[in-house]
């Protein structure tokens, strides 16, 4: 079994996906969008996979909006299939744009309201520890995992906002280092400071901020490791 990270024209974070996972004793290949994502994997059919991962970066050097293209390659169809089958999907970063865009999962992400492209460690308080990407922290922790993206603010009109309060689909919020949601901590001006998000179903998520930067011990910190080992 394996975990497929998906390549595109401008992804960077997709060699650093693999090497984290690899951190944490998980096969993870490579697999370039044009080759679909069973081919490229090396498995019969999409629902044999492991898990899949949409990677950071700037895929189509972000024209149109970020991750728009990228959302409408036809491996996204096979994605797509794969997370229906029950398949874990992650897509952070320029992946979460992607799966804002495909409709993985609802709202979507824009410009930061500085208008700047943001490089720094946060703070995100878990909302909810009992879904395949929190179970190795605790309610209301708070994690230091850096951020990279310039079009990270996450969006939704209010119905849609309502809906994933309602149904509990945010999975962090950006915080303080006491786990406190304040404005002083949103770093995008992300609504209701969500840094993170569930599909319609748990095994479906995006963030912004990088958990693969935060696994290696030599390298930012360990506090990421948890939201990747939903794939060990």
């Amino acid at each position: 079994m394996t975990v497929a990270v998906v390549r595109f024209g401008g992804s960077n974070c997709d060699r650093d996906a693999v090497a984290a996972l690899g951190h944490l004793g998980v096969d993870a290949a490579l697999v370039w969008h044009e080759d679909g994502l069973a081919d490229g994997a090396g498995v019969a059919d999409p629902t044999d996979l492991e898990g899949v991962v949409l990677p950071g970066g700037f895929s189509y050097g972000d024209y149109l909006r970020a991750g728009a293209i990228a959302a409408r390659a036809p491996i996204l169809e096979e994605v797509r299939t794969a997370a229906e089958a029950g398949v874990p999907v992650l897509g952070v970063c320029n992946g979460a744009q992607i799966g804002a865009e495909s409709g993985l999962v609802a709202g979507a992400f824009t410009t930061n309201a500085s208008a700047r492209f943001q490089c720094e460690h946060v703070h995100l308080r878990v909302e909810r520890a009992d879904t395949p990407w929190t179970a190795a922290y605790e309610p209301g922790e708070v994690l230091a995992v850096p951020i990279a993206h310039a079009e990270g603010r996450f969006v939704a009109d209010e119905a849609t906002a309502e809906r994933l309060a309602d149904e509990d689909r945010v999975l962090f919020r950006y915080c303080d280092a006491d786990g406190s949601v304040t404005d002083e901590a949103n770093p995008n001006g992300s609504r209701h400071n969500v840094a993170g998000v569930l599909g319609d179903d748990d095994h479906v998520a995006v963030m912004m901020p990088h958990p693969e930067r935060a696994t290696l011990p030599d390298v930012g910190g360990t506090d990421g490791q948890g939201v990747l080992r939903a794939f060990a």
